[in-house]
């Protein structure tokens, strides 16, 4: 059969890692997928040629992304460029050529893949997305197809290495967040601007697809809960290992009985857990199907090789399906376009956990007393309490309390109140708990 052709866009670090593994891996991927593939157009601004193997196979290279995909030779467009715009002008113009897109972009399809997939539908053609939730390991796959016979009741992942790494980092070495910060910026593994990562944009758009794709729902990303980690000190990790818990920085889905809970923030979790013990830039993701029970995927959630491996594995699928009925292939967002639900996402007030609180309280007799009797009134039960002595000319004491379930409203009213107290200095610090049993 006639080879494949295909057009990339983008040449930075995750195209080059896709232009090395189809000309490393040529003959392999042509086994799997059945026809030999090749790139015959490719657009990139700039790009480090002495760093990309195999770039001596492209066909040509412009620096015209409109072009390539309106180039008549190529079939399948793979659009690593990143962001929004013109991400979204390009890859809907190759749907509209009728040509079949690959992408890496959890932005893009956070926001714009309900139209992204609404248009490919009418236009026969198949967009693959592996790439754009935790790097090399294929958990798309694994909750669209793997995982179809389950009702899946959650899902919790960490899906942002940098947060990851300052974490682990933070609690291995005792360091400062600002401190930990500044080295991922020197090892690359954050961007100047650290914003998407540290506050949890990233993993945002990364839970608003797997959500969609675990309960059956359209793409939601603006009414994803979103906290960082900024607010984290060291302290805070100390206290959390003390109390036998880490601290990770989670993306949670969860089908409740009232709606779907879709919310990133930090969160404290057994260390007894296997997802607590994903430390530095490494990615997992644990999903929790009614008949298969917990399962946990684990791997590099960024980088050039890893990056590239989840692109050129969509690339073999698109191949395989290229003579298929188009109503027959797998359907993107997991179940068929027509019985999406309407399930409504739940506010975060309405979400249900257990929190850390840590606050700085007046060492006075009656100040613990009041404190509790707050929370007492809001229906908020303490689980653990702990209480550092006062230093030398320390009027205020570090006061960290665990406590049982209860509902987000009913925390943040019962926070306000204690926050407003004369004997209570500062902000208080609160970190969401979860058990994360099978």
């Amino acid at each position: 059969m006639k080879p494949v052709k295909i057009g990339l866009l983008g040449l930075g670090t995750v195209g080059g890692g896709t232009v090395s593994v189809l000309a490393n891996n040529a003959a392999e991927i042509a086994r799997r997928a059945g026809r030999e593939i090749q790139i015959a157009h490719a657009a990139a601004r700039a790009y480090d040629a002495g760093a990309i193997d195999g770039l001596e196979r492209i066909g040509r290279i412009g620096d015209d992304a409109f072009a390539v995909v309106e180039d008549p030779e190529v079939e399948v467009v793979i659009e690593l460029i990143g962001g929004y715009s013109p991400a979204r002008e390009l890859v809907l113009r190759a749907i509209e050529n009728g040509k079949h897109v690959v992408t890496a972009n959890k932005a893009l399809i956070a926001l714009h893949g309900n139209e992204i997939f609404a248009v490919a539908r009418e236009h026969g053609v198949t967009v693959g997305f592996e790439a754009a939730v935790a790097g090399g390991i294929p958990i798309i796959k694994a909750v669209r197809e793997g995982l179809a016979a389950n009702h899946i009741e959650w899902v919790a992942g960490i899906i942002n290495g940098t947060g990851n790494f300052i974490l682990s980092e933070m609690r291995d070495k005792g360091r400062d967040f600002a401190d930990v910060l500044a080295e991922a910026q020197a090892l690359g593994y954050a961007e100047a601007d650290p914003t998407f990562d540290v506050e949890g944009i990233d993993a945002a758009h990364k839970l608003t697809i797997l959500g969609s794709l675990a309960f059956g729902i359209p793409l939601q990303f603006e009414r994803c809960f979103t906290e960082g980690i900024s607010k984290i000190g060291a302290l805070d990790v100390a206290y959390a290992a003390e109390l036998g818990y880490r601290i990770k920085h989670l993306g949670i889905a969860r089908r409740g009985e009232q709606g779907i809970e879709l919310r990133v923030h930090p969160t404290l979790i057994p260390e007894r857990r296997l997802l607590a013990n994903v430390d530095g830039v490494m990615n997992a993701v644990l999903v929790k199907g009614d008949a298969v029970g917990p399962t946990l995927y684990y791997g590099a959630g960024a980088g050039a090789l890893p990056t590239a491996s989840a692109v050129v594995a969509d690339l073999v699928d698109v191949v395989r399906t290229l003579t298929t009925d188009p109503s027959n292939r797998v359907p993107h967002l997991a179940f068929q376009p027509d019985e999406l639900a309407d399930t409504p996402v739940l506010e975060m007030e309405a979400v249900e956990t257990a929190y850390y609180l840590r606050l700085s309280a007046l060492d006075q007799p009656g100040v613990m007393a009041r404190i509790a009797s707050i929370l007492g009134e809001h229906g908020i039960s303490i689980e653990a309490i702990k209480q550092q002595e006062p230093g030398e000319g320390e009027t205020h004491v570090p006061l960290v309390m665990l406590t049982h379930r209860v509902r987000e409203r009913q925390m943040n009213a019962a926070l306000a109140q204690i926050e407003a107290l004369d004997s209570v200095q500062g902000e208080i610090i609160r970190i969401r708990v979860e058990m994360l049993s099978g």
